[in-house]
């Protein structure tokens, strides 16, 4: 049950957290809503042009988060794995991303080293980059997106 997980989960990981970082390097402003309330705060909303761009870095990103555990899902119904199994696979493949996000994006770069460019202009030594509540919050929505889409991924599994 751990092989389809880390299969799919492993290469969804790198590659969500690529995009993440590449949208950092491009344009940080583009992850504007993901930023702590006191930091959105103290800069303009985004632009038009900025959201367009967030919009195309987002469509891979939801392919990929989308994707990878469809993939394992199959490949465990393909194994032969029950209901439960496929689950498993689905879930645990976008909850190894969701780990990596919480643990090694949020807690260790943003939070703990906080690279300059992930800090918003006018921004910088704000508390909300050293917010760690507000990344386990995520996680914990994350861990929940992560069911929704196994049980999802399930169902039109064994029923279609």
């Amino acid at each position: 049950m751990l092989f389809p997980i880390l299969l799919y989960g492993i290469p969804a990981s790198l590659l969500l957290s690529a995009i993440i970082v590449g949208m950092g390097l491009v344009n940080p402003r583009l992850m504007l809503r993901s930023y702590p309330k006191d930091v959105r705060a103290a800069v303009p909303p985004q632009t038009d042009q900025e959201k367009r761009q967030t919009l195309y870095w987002s469509i891979p990103f939801w392919l990929c988060l989308l994707s990878f555990p469809v993939a394992a899902a199959l490949s465990t119904k393909g194994a032969q794995g029950n209901a439960v199994e496929i689950f498993l696979s689905a879930a645990g493949t976008i909850f190894l991303f969701n780990l990596v996000d919480w643990l090694i994006l949020d807690w260790l770069i943003v939070c703990t080293i906080t690279p300059r460019f992930m800090v918003l202009s006018g921004t910088e030594g704000m508390a909300g980059y050293k917010n760690y509540g507000m990344h386990f919050r995520g996680f914990l929505i994350g861990t929940g997106l992560a069911a929704v889409i196994g049980f999802l991924t399930t169902i039109i599994l064994i029923f279609f």
